[in-house]
């Protein structure tokens, strides 16, 4: 019916808006809406106070429901603010008995004061906290007078190829403006084509997608609270979303000096085949994060040694391998080469993953972005499996401040879109 009050709308009173007034005839004239006071029942007066407000209902048994009389607030003053709890609590006993015109004398009547719990007393509990008008939003702060020239700091040439990367960073700190702006639909086609929705997104939170867009040395002061917004509307991100639980007791650290020093090793799935392949066998370096994953038929020791063969071509020579104690990891086929290369095996303790935390935290990043890549077609798992390794390799990781990628090579990933979009 609301919308029948808009400018330059043809009032048609449809079978909708039939259905809706009939509705809103019976929520108004249904519980819980004002009673008149019944003599005959005892009163009970629901009372709270907040910081700045207090507010008070007036209520009736009937039929074991409560039954609303009056509802009454107050903003209070400054020296009543300063009350104590108490005497802000008795202030609202009082404000009430002011409120209603028959009742002379509060103490006239024999009443009993009962705490409440706040969940049980929701109605003057919200009453008492409604926003403060006294507040004051804006935190007073002196005028800046100076108009500093903004062209004195700016860092010129843009069309020049030797400008800086940094240069949008100089003139926005320079003069809080941006020299060669950036629509709107630039900004969704870096987030969505690039940096979230695309091969090499990932899908992952906003801290990581601003960072994927700082790596392609972009920037605009509202990149946070947009990368916020968009994966909040992102479907996916909202469907596939999991709460991590941090575990409780304490961990050991495990003492790395290089990159590529202390591997783990671990196998994913079974998962629906796809192109005869079932399982992800995954290998993280515990420094630098970096993660190598392949996908395999089988996960026997076989295909295990021949993947560690491959990693230490071009990795070099490992010093440890953590992973757990199932077959495939524990077999005189995998301890000869082991034993070849002089490679310590460290084995994760039995039923406690957490041994071995780093590459079980890998296989949960890998398996999150596959779900939210692959969609419906589970059986494309595979094809997928590339853009995913590039999507987490560019990824920044909080333990080491940047993404494994720009830790192992020292610089940022070219990603697709500096291609059609040069930063600089």
């Amino acid at each position: 019916m609301t919308r029948l009050l808009k400018k330059d709308t043809s009032f048609f009173f449809s079978k909708e808006c039939v259905e809706s007034f009939q509705t809103l005839k019976r929520k108004l004239t249904e519980a819980l809406i004002l009673i008149s006071p019944d003599w005959d029942l005892p009163f009970e007066l629901m009372c709270d106070a907040s910081d700045f407000a207090i507010s008070a209902v007036l209520r009736k048994h009937q039929e074991k429901h409560f039954r609303p009389i009056h509802y009454a607030s107050k903003i209070m003053t400054e020296a009543e603010s300063n009350y104590t709890t108490t005497e802000k609590e008795m202030l609202a006993v009082v404000f009430q008995g002011e409120m209603l015109r028959w009742v002379l004398l509060l103490q006239e009547y024999t009443f009993k004061v009962i705490d409440t719990k706040g969940a049980e007393n929701l109605a003057a509990d919200h009453l008492s906290r409604l926003e403060n008008p006294h507040q004051n939003l804006l935190d007073p702060k002196e005028i800046n007078v100076s108009f500093p020239l903004e062209t004195l700091n700016l860092v010129s040439s843009r069309g020049n190829s030797s400008t800086p990367w940094f240069a949008d960073f100089a003139n926005y700190h320079a003069g809080n403006f941006i020299v060669k702006g950036m629509s709107s639909q630039q900004k969704n086609k870096f987030f969505k084509d690039a940096c979230h929705y695309g091969p090499t997104g990932g899908h992952h939170g906003p801290n990581y997608t601003a960072k994927k867009v700082f790596d392609s040395e972009f920037y605009w002061p509202t990149i946070y609270r947009d990368a916020q917004e968009l994966v909040k509307t992102c479907d996916v991100c909202q469907r596939q979303g999991k709460i991590s639980q941090r575990d409780e007791m304490p961990q050991n650290f495990i003492q790395v000096c290089k990159n590529f020093d202390v591997w783990g090793i671990d196998f994913m799935g079974p998962f629906p085949s796809s192109r005869g392949n079932k399982y992800i066998l995954v290998a993280v370096d515990y420094l630098s994060k970096w993660v190598e994953a392949k996908a395999l038929p089988t996960n026997d020791a076989r295909v295990v040694c021949k993947f560690l063969k491959i990693l230490f071509a071009r990795f070099g020579n490992l010093r440890a391998i953590i992973s757990d104690q199932r077959r495939h990891f524990c077999n005189d086929q995998f301890a000869k080469v082991m034993l070849k290369f002089g490679v310590t095996h460290h084995l994760a303790t039995p039923y406690h993953p957490q041994t071995s935390g780093q590459v079980e935290v890998s296989n949960r990043g890998l398996k999150r972005i596959l779900e939210r890549t692959v969609g419906e077609n589970r059986a494309s798992w595979s094809d997928k499996l590339d853009d995913t390794f590039w999507a987490f390799q560019t990824a920044c990781k909080t333990p080491i401040g940047c993404t494994p990628y720009k830790r192992v090579y020292e610089k940022a990933c070219h990603l697709p879109i500096e291609l059609e979009h040069k930063a600089y």
